[in-house]
């Protein structure tokens, strides 16, 4: 009986912490914020356990990267976009949104091909009712009345 009592404990530990890390990887893999939200796949290069995150809004584009403790956002306002490539590969695509003011581009690595098109065209479409100086807040059909 004393033997079995000396190693109930620390499976007992051992199994919360590793309840406790994945809990920590599902949790700083969901959308850090609502709307258009693109996470990037869990099988491309530094996304293995926390994926990259693109939030595209009618103002800005950020990039945000969890990290174990903390995370790292970077963002551009839609009016400071100047070009949006899209690298495809066999399986995923590579996303870089460069900037006017010359600044270093965002760049998001392994996001699948439909994903990566739908932010090019998100932006896009960001863009033009920027310019256009509607408003972001109405729908397009009281926006053209």
């Amino acid at each position: 009986m004393g033997s079995e009592s000396s190693w109930v404990w620390p499976v007992i530990v051992a199994a919360a912490a590793i309840l406790g890390v994945c809990v920590l990887i599902w949790q700083k893999g969901r959308p850090f914020a609502s709307g258009d939200v693109f996470r990037a796949s869990r099988l491309s290069q530094g996304s293995h356990l926390f994926p990259t995150q693109v939030l595209i809004s009618p103002t800005s584009v950020i990039h945000y990267t969890p990290r174990w403790v903390g995370r790292q956002e970077e963002s551009i306002h839609i009016a400071h976009v100047a070009s949006v490539k899209i690298d495809t590969g066999l399986m995923l695509s590579n996303v870089l949104i460069e900037t006017t003011g010359g600044a270093s581009p965002i760049r998001c690595h392994g996001h699948h091909k439909g994903d990566a098109v739908r932010m090019k065209a998100l932006i896009e479409r960001h863009q033009n009712d920027y310019y256009r100086g509607g408003s972001v807040d109405k729908p397009k059909a009281e926006a053209n009345s």
